[in-house]
């Protein structure tokens, strides 16, 4: 029997922008880093997880001496 429904084509889930590293926060400065290696070798998927991270993690500062 042949189908009779259509293609579905989902939009983008990722639609913001990329979040920035916080300032004084190394988790933030390693996640960006590990996220531009990523993309200059063309994988999407860890630089989505980065993003996801950096999004998440609490942001500490290193304390100013």
């Amino acid at each position: 029997m042949p189908r009779k429904c259509r293609p579905v084509h989902l939009s983008d889930p990722f639609p913001a922008p990329e979040p920035e590293p916080v300032a004084g926060c190394d988790v933030c400065a390693a996640l960006a880093e590990q996220r531009a290696v990523a993309r200059a070798i063309g994988d999407k998927a860890t630089v989505i997880d980065r993003n996801v991270e950096m999004r998440r993690h609490s942001h500490v500062r290193k304390a100013k001496t």
